[in-house]
């Protein structure tokens, strides 16, 4: 107990340390924007934002729970006095139900985790799937989303199209590791400079070609002559170009995400990625995630690990 209230404290302490929030139930993680001197944009750390979550109709199973034999007692199980977010809910009334576990013998939601500690230790994670969450993930790379967008399994990706945007809203990330040295850092930022100022006078190029009736830049429609404009300026962009996107992932698919990319091994980049998800989930949902723990690591950064890998 001792050390989940550590552990708890820690993750409340991360959570505001970074400027976290909750707003209307939602919580958030939000990430400053920063400029060269020359007027780049670039982010030096992933933004988090809580989208949707699971809203759970317990009150709705009434019709189903009268309906067997009144001496089991399953309508008792609307009454239940301990409040549960509807993540941990909805996964705690699809584990009972396949054992139909309504009535007074049932583990009540005072001891939700618990009953969640016994099927994560045994790998039961199936009926963690029913319960997804929707984030807004910014201020990441095209490195750490080329990473992330591999768990394809319990998740969904809709990423920003570099075919479909133009200049106007390109931004750059920079690595811890730059931020941690100073010539690292203003080589970052001369990068970036070059690459926005690349991108720009390609586009222009690319648009004059195309105003000469360029055979290969050709197009009927404007958002087709855009596209093709964009698609091939876009070849001079690294990899530490900002790549945003909406992710979904059930709770299964989450904890597996976090447990591969917030341990001591993964990359800097999408582990501090890792662990901002963690600890708006925890926020979101103590119980569902509350058997990790978080580790501190010589360069200063954080690890967040469970002994219910997998599960």
């Amino acid at each position: 107990m001792e050390t989940t209230e550590r552990s708890a404290a820690r993750a409340e302490e991360l959570f505001r340390g970074m400027g976290g929030a909750v707003q209307d139930g939602f919580p958030a993680i939000h990430s400053p924007v920063h400029h060269t001197d020359a007027g780049t944009a670039y982010l030096k750390a992933p933004g988090v934002v809580i989208l949707t979550r699971p809203q759970t109709n317990v009150r709705g199973l009434g019709g189903f729970l009268e309906g067997f034999d009144p001496e089991l007692r399953f309508p008792e199980y609307l009454d239940d006095p301990t409040t549960l977010p509807d993540s941990s809910q909805l996964c705690k009334t699809a584990g009972q139900l396949c054992y139909a576990s309504f009535g007074p013998r049932r583990t009540t939601n005072e001891n939700a985790a618990s009953y969640f500690e016994r099927l994560t230790s045994a790998g039961h994670g199936s009926v963690l799937e029913h319960a997804s969450f929707s984030f807004l993930l910014y201020g990441i790379s095209r490195s750490v989303t080329h990473e992330l967008v591999r768990h394809r399994a319990g998740a969904g990706f809709s990423q920003i199209s570099q075919r479909y945007v133009s200049g106007a809203v390109l931004r750059f990330v920079e690595r811890p590791e730059y931020q941690e040295d100073e010539k690292l850092h203003r080589l970052f930022e001369g990068r970036a400079d070059r690459a926005a100022t690349g991108y720009e006078e390609m586009a222009e190029r690319l648009l004059d070609l195309q105003g000469e009736g360029h055979a290969m830049l050709s197009a009927d429609q404007k958002t087709d002559a855009r596209k093709k404009v964009q698609q091939t300026a876009r070849s001079l962009l690294p990899n530490e170009t900002e790549a945003p996107m909406v992710f979904t992932g059930n709770i299964r698919a989450l904890r597996h995400i976090i447990e591969m990319r917030a341990d001591a091994h993964a990359e800097s980049e999408i582990r501090g990625l890792a662990l901002r998800l963690f600890l708006c989930l925890r926020t979101a949902d103590p119980i569902l995630f509350g058997d990790y723990e978080i580790g501190d690591l010589p360069d200063g950064t954080v690890t967040v690990s469970t002994k219910n890998r997998k599960a």
